[in-house]
């Protein structure tokens, strides 16, 4: 009967001696949409005198027409939804703010599974101004500026608050996270961006990737000139997290100058290097002696000279021939080629 019924007031006298804590789902018709609003009849009269002309104004609540699962409740004004109110799907939460014309408008935070994911500003129904993203974990992802909908202005970006961020076989795959266990104590080290984007990218600024590379732990610094990614610098940790590596790198690869450390943290080669082998430089005993100074092809031993662990030179190595310094091989050598 309800469904053929279009006026809240004739409602009103039909329901005006039922029991007042009974609830009602009542059939609104507002520009050619159905929307079912669910009431207890005490609040019924007061109700009623919100509509003008039909449309809502004030307080109120929205509910799906198949399953009644509520879906907003909160002000309006002449039918849209105005001033203070909140947003469900599935039962659960997932806007609370500010709203004009029907749209999010001001003030507002984002929910998913029952944790804030975003709290900031909103133009006609998108993001827009100063805001902030949050992890599930309630830890700060991002806060800077946005413009319809996306980052756009100045910014930084943060990573997660999780130490085991690297996966096995995964080596392809950025990952963003933290070596650092204490890093809640060094705010900077969180920072993996910092700069100003452009319709949701990175556009100019400074900040850090993580990767997996031979199972091996890799932090590159990076910059964006004009939305281009630039490889400057990078840092490579084993499993323990034990520096293996830091230098330049560009194209994803050692290209420059770097160090490499052992297990032990000691110095083993500082040089340059090509498309991630060694090209020139000296290679280092644990106890801090050159073993090798020279050039490398494909990162094996070419022209160089070769030491013991006491300094002495014991090797010279021209090109793909190896002289050794005692005369006695090297003249036999000499004379046979």
């Amino acid at each position: 009967m309800l469904k053929n019924i279009k006026s809240p007031l004739i409602i009103k006298k039909i329901f005006l001696n039922i029991d007042y804590a009974r609830k009602l789902h009542l059939i609104l018709y507002y520009k050619k949409f159905q929307t079912i609003l669910n009431i207890n009849i005490i609040d019924y009269m007061n109700l009623s005198r919100k509509y003008v002309k039909g449309e809502k104004n004030g307080k109120g609540r929205e509910y799906s027409f198949i399953n009644y699962d509520l879906l907003f409740e909160g002000e309006y004004l002449n039918g849209k939804r105005n001033g203070k109110g909140k947003e469900f799907e599935n039962g659960n939460l997932i806007f609370e703010g500010e709203y004009l014309n029907g749209k999010r408008n001001g003030k507002g935070k984002e929910y998913s599974h029952n944790e804030i994911i975003f709290e900031g500003e909103y133009l006609n129904g998108k993001r827009n101004g100063k805001g902030k993203e949050y992890f599930y974990t309630d830890k700060l992802k991002f806060e800077g500026e946005y413009l319809n909908g996306e980052r756009h202005g100045k910014g930084i970006e943060y990573t997660h608050d999780i130490e085991a961020i690297f996966q096995d076989g995964n080596e392809d795959e950025i990952l963003f996270g933290n070596i650092n266990k204490n890093y809640e104590k060094e705010k900077e080290n969180n920072v993996i961006f910092e700069g100003e984007y452009k319709k949701g990218s990175k556009w100019n600024g400074k900040g850090k990737e993580f990767k997996n590379n031979n199972k091996n732990k890799i932090i590159i610094e990076i910059e964006y000139i004009n939305g281009i990614k630039l490889f400057r610098r990078a840092k490579e940790f084993n499993r323990k997290n034990i520096l293996i590596f830091e230098g330049e790198y560009f194209y994803g690869k050692k290209n420059g100058k770097g160090k490499e450390y052992n297990n032990e943290s000691k110095l083993i080669f500082e040089g340059e290097y090509s498309n991630d082998h060694r090209k020139r430089g000296k290679k280092y005993f644990g106890n801090g002696k050159v073993e090798f100074e020279g050039e490398y092809l494909l990162g094996e031993e070419w022209k160089g000279k070769r030491y013991d662990k006491k300094g002495n030179l014991i090797h010279e190595y021209i090109e793909d021939v190896k002289h050794e310094k005692e005369k006695d091989w090297y003249l036999l050598f000499s004379e046979n080629c």
